[in-house]
């Protein structure tokens, strides 16, 4: 009941094209934003979330008074321990064939290095099938929304370019 009297009063549960724009209310997070679509304009995606999440605050705050938590140098604040901080995770799917040839150990050993997080996509305990990867940002707490989307978009165009290296070396 509460996602849907959000998501109506605030217009944001709408399809644009391919983008998609959801709430999720009492799951891990006391309230998740979604914002997603299929290509590659990361920026599109973060300005739409920007305005969902202002979008749902302003209902919120019309019909309690109330206003989100926010600081200004690390973003939103919520209570889910595994999110702690901006709650921020970015991510993509990407497909990293020369990658998976190398192994999925010496997957997970560069993007530590890169301070990003693989997973399959079939979420966090789903494993890896095939060659797409679900790449995120690894840290929540201590950085800008910003710059953990910005930390995920050059950790995944190296990964990108060191496949395509892989992929020479293993014939792929």
């Amino acid at each position: 009941w509460y996602q849907r009297r959000v998501r109506e009063s605030s217009g944001i549960n709408a399809e644009y094209g391919k983008a998609v724009v959801s709430t999720q209310s009492t799951g891990e997070d006391q309230t998740r934003i979604i914002s997603m679509q299929k290509g590659g304009d990361v920026k599109a995606v973060f300005e739409r979330l920007a305005r969902a999440i202002k979008a749902v605050e302003e209902s919120v705050k019309k019909e309690s008074g109330k206003e989100f938590m926010c600081d200004e140098k690390y973003g939103y604040i919520h209570s889910c321990p595994t999110n702690l901080g901006t709650g921020m995770r970015a991510s993509v799917h990407v497909d990293l064939p020369g990658w998976t040839a190398e192994g999925l150990g010496s997957l997970q050993a560069r993007c530590e290095e890169l301070a990003l997080q693989p997973r399959g996509t079939r979420g966090e305990s789903g494993g890896q099938t095939g060659i797409t990867y679900d790449i995120s940002n690894k840290h929540r707490l201590g950085y800008s929304e910003v710059q953990l989307v910005q930390t995920m978009i050059d950790g995944v165009n190296t990964l990108y370019k060191e496949d395509l290296e892989l992929q020479k070396k293993h014939g792929l």
